[in-house]
């Protein structure tokens, strides 16, 4: 009976380790990376508006993930004008009209 057991602990380790590692790749793949607009250095804000202090600046070129999306001041950019921010890290965010995201509304969840 000891072998049998043995087997089923190493069966439900399998199947555990096959779900935590399948979660973990979907939780990853629903974050996508946006370029910012060409030619420009963006500030990147602690709230939802250029009112809020600047926390980094990124570079050219650089790409942003964004995990959610919150409204907040209208901000016109290479992009267009929108109150779309984009929260890129705890405490980060940029405003959407000067991230490539291919859409004038939201494309990711609403920030809670």
């Amino acid at each position: 009976m000891s072998v049998d057991r043995t087997e089923e602990i190493e069966a439900d380790d399998a199947a555990g380790v096959a779900t935590t590692t399948a979660a973990s790749t979907i939780a990853t793949a629903a974050v996508r990376y946006y370029p910012i607009a060409p030619g420009v250095t963006l500030n990147v804000r602690s709230g939802p508006g250029t009112g809020y202090r600047i926390v980094r600046v990124l570079r050219e070129g650089s790409q942003v993930p964004i995990f959610c999306q919150r409204p907040g001041e209208t901000v016109t950019g290479p992009y267009g004008t929108s109150n779309i921010w984009d929260n890129i890290a705890n405490g980060a965010y940029v405003s959407d009209t000067y991230v490539r995201t291919g859409s004038d509304g939201y494309v990711a969840a609403r920030c809670a």
